[in-house]
């Protein structure tokens, strides 16, 4: 028997935007878009002025936004980059702007922020590559094979940023050892250590994305991922729970399992929506596809998510072009919005 949409339960669709023009505005809502994401923690007037949003403008951009019937979902903080983690001046000022950037979020009345950490991904590891299917559409993959150390050993400042690991010495080509991972882990604990009262106090939520891509022992893989609300038992702590990156770890089986354990306690605030092939633990490999043209069945993750009572954003991330689509992918986006909405009505029948 089919599980019907539990009663009450609202699920919303949300979509990441930085261009807040008119056209934009219109094109999303008619694409019945609830929400908007926002994922860059720079993307606000004021950060780089003073290092954190200007009040105003996010009370300007969420008038904005309500105007075309849809609201603010998630706004993303400031990075607490590498300055932090190796002592480096400017690094307890990236502290500050966090905590003020949630104030103001809080203010303005957004229900949640994402806080981005440099050093929680260990994508030097893996190759990256351009996947192609049916009828030549171009997705994403990684695989852990073929690492090439001279190439490591070569990488830029611009590439280290790029990926995230500029914490890490990428020369050795091996991962971060245990103590400089505990290290590492003691740096996140002091930030949300100032983060959480905040939100205890103003009522914002805080959700992390799992780390991305989900290497053994990256700070919020499978293991690490769990010790956030260990460590920060506050309901106000929770997920951006990842289907697509907690896929390249495991696929549906972890997904379901996940989305039972974190769901049923309450701290899954909103949902990357997307599908894979292969996982790093069964492929060594994986390769991000269309929502129905993946290893898992879709509907059946709505489903649990629907049994633990999820009343977010559910939010197609990554997607892909179809042909015809310019620089902004508008009919993949237009395509995953429908299918997410064909899923609901599918849910609620």
């Amino acid at each position: 028997m089919v599980a019907c949409l539990s009663p009450g339960v609202e699920v919303r669709i949300s979509y990441g935007l930085s261009d807040l023009s008119v056209p934009n505005l219109k094109r999303f809502s008619q694409l019945g878009v609830d929400c908007v994401d926002f994922g860059s923690g720079d993307s606000w007037p004021g950060v780089k002025e003073q290092g954190f949003p200007d009040l105003d403008a996010v009370l300007q951009a969420r008038k904005l936004i309500r105007s075309y019937g849809m609201d603010i979902n998630r706004v993303t903080l400031p990075d607490v980059t590498e300055r932090y983690f190796l002592d480096r001046e400017g690094g307890e000022k990236d502290v500050e702007n966090t905590v003020n950037a949630l104030r103001v979020f809080a203010e303005a009345g957004v229900p949640i922020a994402r806080q981005r950490f440099e050093g929680d991904t260990f994508n030097h590891l893996l190759t990256h590559y351009r996947s192609e299917h049916r009828a030549g559409f171009l997705g994403h993959g990684d695989t852990l094979s073929h690492i090439d150390k001279d190439q490591l050993a070569a990488y830029s400042e611009e590439d280290l940023r790029r990926r995230r690991v500029h914490v890490w010495d990428v020369r050795t080509g091996e991962p971060p050892t245990r103590d400089e991972l505990d290290k590492w882990w003691a740096y996140f604990c002091r930030v949300y250590g100032e983060l959480v009262p905040i939100a205890d106090e103003t009522g914002i939520k805080l959700a992390m994305h799992p780390s991305d891509i989900p290497m053994p022992d990256t700070p919020f893989g499978g293991i690490g991922y769990h010790r956030i609300i260990d460590a920060f038992p506050s309901k106000q702590v929770g997920y951006l729970y990842c289907c697509g990156t907690r896929a390249e770890a495991g696929g549906q089986p972890l997904i379901l399992d996940e989305i039972h354990n974190y769901g049923r306690k309450g701290r899954i605030f909103m949902v990357h929506f997307r599908n894979v092939r292969g996982s790093l633990a069964t492929a060594g490999a994986y390769e991000e596809v269309h929502l129905d043209d993946g290893d898992m069945n879709m509907f059946r993750i709505l489903q649990a998510l629907n049994d633990v009572g999820f009343d977010g954003c559910i939010n197609p991330d990554h997607i892909f072009a179809i042909e015809g689509d310019g620089e902004v992918p508008y009919q993949g986006i237009a395509y995953s919005v429908g299918y997410i909405k064909a899923l609901l009505a599918a849910l609620r029948s």
